[in-house]
């Protein structure tokens, strides 16, 4: 399949998404398509989450998700005949992608979910494009253009409407806050590690490694600081909620968002992640009950402005 040619064979053969040429419109259009289905996976997947991690621990939790998620990829991708090693020079940067994307984000973001409200922390978590915006100025080099600047200040005027209301409830537990802004900002920092390493792995078996190895130490803490789940004590809804959360927030979506990454600049990839939370906002109402109000429509439309005057424009 054409979407499975690494970063390092597509710099050979055609020039870069963001630089522009009829060659480079079929890849954007696949980024966009990517970036829609994100945005209803995983603003969907705040209040699922929220289902599961009230009968499930978040280190099993998120161990399950990881370790089922990372072997269900590696498996296709043998299924596909694609080899699974790892080049030697490529080690490295592996772990220290999967630290930042799969370990801090997934333990740092399931602690969040476990205290704070599920729209809520899907909108601290969704800080990412900020970090990533400054991260990538520095270490990438890429340009903090007008258009990307005032998509990115829209954004997050939306999101600081959402969260306005629950200012004092952070406040008195900023400890569970912080978690969901370490979250962002390891999540950030992943993105931009991606960008910078050249992998020559095929992405699928890239994506199923991060999960593996970012799983490792998850895996870990839950053997030590948490008794082993029942299972068979877990209703229906949090089995079909775990099983949501695997297939479609973590297999497919994890595999989507780096391939997104590959096809846009860090900058514009995560500006077009923000209309994730306002998904979650809205999806919580749905399946949990949380109110919407005048705010959350406000919030929407800034976003989504936002989102449309950088991806248009870039």
């Amino acid at each position: 399949m054409a979407i499975e040619v690494s970063s390092q064979q597509r710099n050979a053969k055609e020039p870069p998404s963001h630089r522009g040429g009829k060659s480079a419109t079929p890849q954007r259009s696949l980024a966009l398509v990517l970036l829609g289905a994100l945005t209803f996976f995983w603003g969907f997947n705040w209040p699922i989450m929220k289902i599961a991690l009230t009968e499930i621990s978040p280190w099993t939790f998120r161990s399950l998700c990881l370790a089922f998620g990372g072997l269900s990829i590696l498996c296709l991708a043998k299924m596909r005949g694609l080899s699974l090693s790892i080049p030697k020079q490529e080690l490295k940067p592996l772990f220290l992608a999967a630290s930042f994307n799969i370990t801090g984000w997934y333990l740092c973001s399931a602690y969040g979910l476990y205290y704070l409200a599920a729209g809520r922390a899907a909108i601290l978590g969704f800080t990412m494009p900020l970090w990533a915006a400054i991260l990538g100025k520095f270490v990438l080099h890429e340009r903090l253009t007008f258009e990307r600047l005032v998509g990115l200040g829209l954004g997050l005027a939306g999101l600081m409407i959402l969260i306005w209301p629950d200012l004092k409830t952070i406040g008195t537990s900023p400890f569970y806050s912080l978690f969901m802004l370490g979250a962002a900002v390891s999540w950030a920092t992943g993105t931009i590690t991606m960008k910078y390493f050249r992998w020559t792995m095929p992405l699928v078996v890239l994506t199923g490694w991060q999960l593996i190895l970012g799983g490792i130490p998850v895996i870990g803490g839950a053997l030590l600081f948490e008794p082993i789940t029942t299972f068979s004590q877990l209703s229906l809804k949090a089995i079909f909620a775990t099983a949501y959360v695997i297939l479609l927030a973590i297999i497919f979506s994890q595999w989507a968002w780096f391939k997104v990454v590959i096809l846009l600049p860090a900058g514009v990839a995560s500006i077009g992640t923000l209309a994730v939370p306002v998904v979650g906002v809205f999806s919580s109402a749905l399946i949990l009950g949380e109110p919407i109000r005048a705010m959350e429509i406000i919030a929407l439309v800034l976003v989504v402005t936002g989102m449309a005057i950088v991806m248009i424009r870039s």
